[in-house]
Order: structure tokens, then sequence, then C-alpha cells
């Protein structure tokens, strides 16, 4: 039941946003009541929290993953980052929408556990970027930290266009992503 609330909620919020979704509305959707709501959650926002978490959580194990394959150049693993996020979008659209979107309305408390992984996932990125510079496969007259806010949000805003079943697969997006940071689009 859970994980049918997470759903249900994730559906709600993307399409009316968080505050305009009431808990009424989550427990009308499902055919249940407030007591089974609130049987899992003490709130909407810890809900909120568990949703933010779960997509979190899930980038940053991926994402680590990715980052242990001591005989891929820096290259490869920004490829794969890449591919990560958009797949990501491809499958868990909607939980991007809401993170993105809906991070705003989460208290002080709760992002400081939220900011802390998100920044871990662009520090994992810069990293990359720095290590790419330092064995010769990125240029090195590039600023790190910008290059790693241009990746992350050129790869993260395609949650606002990107249709899956469109035109262009996941992997015809990711390409051209990774074609356009590691080649340019100038003819040479």
């Amino acid at each position: 039941m859970k994980g049918k609330i997470i759903e249900s909620s994730i559906r709600l919020f993307e399409r009316r946003g968080f505050a305009e979704t009431s808990i009424q509305d989550i427990v009308e959707t499902l055919g249940v009541t407030k007591g089974t709501f609130y049987y899992y959650f003490s709130s909407k926002e810890e809900l909120l929290m568990d949703i933010h978490l779960s997509y979190i959580d899930g980038l940053i194990a991926r994402q680590e993953e990715i980052l242990r394959d001591a005989s891929a150049p820096a290259s490869a693993k920004i490829r794969g980052i890449i591919s990560l996020l958009i797949h990501d979008i491809q499958c868990q659209g909607l939980s991007a929408k809401v993170f993105f979107r809906e991070m705003k309305i989460l208290s002080e408390e709760k992002l400081r556990q939220i900011v802390p992984k998100r920044d871990l996932f662009r520090f994992n990125t810069e990293q990359l970027v720095k290590e790419g510079i330092k064995n010769g496969e990125f240029r090195p007259d590039l600023d790190p930290a910008i290059v790693t806010f241009g990746i992350l949000g050129m790869a993260n805003w395609s949650y606002q266009w990107f249709q899956p079943g469109g035109r262009l697969t996941e992997d015809a997006v990711s390409d051209m992503f990774v074609d356009m940071l590691l080649t340019g689009i100038a003819v040479k």
C-alpha cells in the first residue's frame, strides 16, 4: 500500500502540484481512508520527502556504480552519467518532475537532508571532469565546476521536454548530449 500511495501521489503532485494536492485527494484516488495514509506517513511533507530521498538515493547509487569502473576513461563515465540521467527521466519522469519542481516546498530541516545528497551527485561529477582534465581527455582551460553545471543542467532540464516514446529515444538524446559535450556543435 505504501508504494501505491507514493505512485498515486507522484502522479497527483506532477499534475496538480504539491500545494494543490490534499491528503484527501490522495486517499480518494486510491479508495482508502486517511487512516491508511497516516499509517505510512505522518504528513504530506513526509511523503514528499520519501519521494525525494528515493529519487536522489537511487541516482547516487547508480552513479557510484559508474564511477567504480576503474578501467573506463572519464569520457565513458560522463557518457554513463548522462545516460543514467536521461534513462531516469525516461523511466521515472514524473518522479524527476516532482523532485526538481517541488524541492522548494520542503522545510529547511528536510532540505538539510536532500541538498547534501544533490551536492554529492554534482561533486562526484565534478571530480570526474577533473579526472578527465588531469589525464588529458578534456581541455585544461575549462572550469570543472562550470562544465559540471553544464552537464547536469543539460541532462536534468530534459525532464521538462523529453517525451518517452517520442521522436527520439533516450539513447539518441543521451548520445546527442554526449556528442555536443565532447566534440561540440561547430563544423570543423
